[in-house]
This record gives structure tokens, C-alpha cells and sequence, in this order.
């Protein structure tokens, strides 16, 4: 049993391409960057690794029918090379890479910038952008974890990692990120309540964007960042919670007065021992209030008078002042009336 043999594994296609083997062979390569040394690419035995690279058919060997239709392509290139010079050197810019298809197979690996050569009739090339690319991810209505409705939107910024996956790997990697963009929006959403979508947003555009970013590798897509623009509730929901918010308000304010006046009362109790352990205190009381109510520019005069000087003349004179009289109110008025002017009275017993 002859033993088993792995596929060379090259770091670029143009090593690849100048090995030329003769026959068709699955290899891996390695995409690695500029000026760093390749990693090795891991293989399983008897199987094709898909994620550091696929299976191309650039060096198969090319039938007599495509020799002939290559020479054909150089042969028109000669005769017409004053006007096919124009045409068949094309130039990319720094932020650009070319993929070229020769015949429908992969000629060699991304190129660019700067100029590069096809052949007239039976090459194609396709141009990638490399610069970072913004899109709104559409308002999506969905139902939170707790059952409420919201409407999210977000922004999404990517750029293409790897020109060759991006091209080969995938139809249209800008139709396919902005799709799975919505598709991951409403999944993440789905798995959260309205409290932590309110309040941490920036944790789930950090979900978001390394879910999408292990999606689109593949693709040869890289997802830099992820923003979650704003987060609508419907307006009987913003009404209740602005209720709900205002209620809590309010119960804290009076818990918070609540506590006041129970200060203020222990203070006041504490006060009026100190006063009333000492006669002068009452009246140096009644001299600050003078004080204080004089530093203002106002008419209004108060002389405090102690009740102790007129009980002697109000006990004296009280035999004189007769009962209190009666009120016969008519039937529409209220006893509160009588009750007001028994109050009013002076009574007999100081």
C-alpha cells in the first residue's frame, strides 16, 4: 500500500503556476500577507480543505482545442498590435485587483495595481474594490425576547480581504453581506430582551459584527464594525414607559421629602428642649427673627408680646363676655358653621 501523499502547498498562485505539473492535482494555498512568511495550511487525510483554499483548474493540462484557440488569440494580437495594444493592456489603481479568467479558467492569482496583459478574445477580467464599504442594513420590525415589538436598523462597514475568494467563492458578496447583515440583525434581536437592547447596544453590534466577520470570511470578506443606528418602540410603549418612569420619579421624591421632614422634626424636638431648658433662649429666639425679617427694606413692623401679660386682665373680664352665643343656621348651611363660631369665642377658663 504506497503511502499517503499531500498536495504542495504553495504560497501564491504564481508559485503555484510556474511548479506546472502534469496532471490534475488538488492544492492548497495559502493566503497569506505581503511580506510574511506563509502559514501552513492544515490538512485532514483524505480530505479537501475548503477554508484556506479550493480546487482550481488553471494547471490541468489544456486540450488541443484551446491550444489552438490561445494561438488563434496571439496570432490576432500580432496583426492588430497598433490598435490591440490599447486594448489589451488595462490598468488598475491602488485600491483595485484584477482576476483574470483565460479561457474560463483562473490565469494566475489577483493582480494589480498598476498594468497587466489579456488576451484579446479569450480573456476576462473582473476589477474588485478594496476600500472599505458602507450600507444601512433596512429597518427590521421584530418581536424581542419578552414579546415587544421594535424596529431596529443598523450600519454595516466592510471591505474585501481576499480579491480571489471574493470573485470565486461567491455570486455577489455585496448582495450576500447586506442580506445576511438583516437576516443576523433579526436573529440577534430575537435572542435578547428590551432592557438589554436599550441598554447594551454597543455589546450587540460587537455580536453582530463577529458573527458576520465568521460568515463572510469565506467569501473573502472582512466586516470592520458594526452600528446599531436606533432602536424605535411603538408610541403606546413609549407611553407606558414614560409612565411607568415618571411613577418611580415620584415615589422617590416623597420618600426622599418623607425623610426630610422626619429630620427636620428630630432637629425641631432637639431644638425646642434646648430652648425651653433656658427662659432667655424664647426671647433671643424672638430678637433673631426681628434681626433677620429687618435686614430686608419693608414697612412691616412685629413686636412680639408674651401671653403671660394679658392672662391676668383676660381672666378678669372674662365674667362680662357672657356665654357664647346661639346660631340657628337655616337648614342649607352645614354645622361647621357653629362649630367655627363656638371656636371664635373666648373662653371663660384660661
Amino acid at each position: 500500500m504506497e503511502p499517503h501523499q499531500d498536495s504542495p502547498v504553495y504560497a501564491n498562485y504564481e508559485d503555484m503556476r510556474n511548479s506546472g505539473p502534469a496532471s490534475s492535482t488538488a492544492y492548497m494555498v495559502n493566503m497569506g500577507s505581503a511580506g510574511m512568511a506563509p502559514e501552513p495550511a492544515l490538512r485532514v487525510p483524505g480530505t479537501t480543505q475548503q477554508y484556506r483554499g479550493f480546487k482550481t483548474s488553471e494547471n490541468e493540462p489544456r486540450g488541443c482545442m484551446e491550444w489552438v484557440v490561445t494561438l488563434f488569440s496571439v496570432l490576432i494580437f500580432i496583426i492588430t498590435s497598433p490598435i490591440a495594444i490599447f486594448i489589451c493592456f488595462k490598468v488598475v489603481a491602488e485600491y483595485e485587483r484584477a482576476i483574470i479568467f483565460r479561457l474560463g479558467r483562473l490565469s494566475g492569482g489577483a493582480r494589480g495595481p498598476g498594468m497587466f496583459f489579456i488576451l484579446p478574445c479569450i480573456d476576462e477580467y473582473r476589477k474588485v474594490d478594496l476600500r472599505t464599504v458602507t450600507f444601512n442594513v433596512p429597518q427590521q420590525e421584530m418581536l424581542t425576547k419578552d414579546s415587544v415589538t421594535v424596529t431596529v436598523d443598523a450600519v454595516v462597514y466592510y471591505r474585501i480581504s481576499d480579491p480571489l475568494y471574493a470573485v470565486i467563492q461567491v455570486e455577489d458578496y455585496s448582495l450576500s453581506t447586506r442580506l445576511l447583515a438583516a437576516t443576523t440583525l433579526r436573529n440577534i434581536v430575537g435572542t435578547r430582551n428590551l432592557s438589554e437592547l436599550l441598554t447594551e447596544r454597543e455589546t450587540l453590534a460587537h455580536n453582530m459584527q463577529h458573527t458576520l466577520d465568521e460568515a463572510t470570511e469565506p467569501w473573502g470578506v472582512m466586516v470592520e464594525r458594526v452600528e446599531i443606528k436606533d432602536v424605535s418602540l411603538p408610541v403606546s410603549m413609549q407611553r407606558a414607559m414614560a409612565a411607568e418612569a415618571e411613577a418611580a420619579r415620584d415615589a422617590r421624591a416623597k420618600v426622599i421629602a418623607a425623610e426630610g421632614e422626619k429630620k427636620s422634626a428630630t432637629a425641631l424636638k432637639e431644638a425646642s428642649d434646648v430652648i425651653s431648658s433656658s427662659p432667655s433662649a424664647l426671647q433671643l429666639r424672638y430678637l433673631q427673627t426681628l434681626s433677620s425679617i429687618s435686614a430686608e427694606k419693608n414697612s412691616t413692623i412685629i413686636f412680639p408680646l408674651p401671653m403671660e401679660l394679658l392672662t391676668p386682665y383676660l381672666a378678669k373680664y372674662a365674667h362680662l363676655m357672657g356665654p357664647p352665643p346661639e346660631l340657628k343656621p337655616s337648614p342649607e348651611k352645614s354645622d361647621n358653621l357653629i362649630l367655627d363660631a363656638q371656636a371664635a369665642w373666648p373662653k371663660t377658663n384660661l
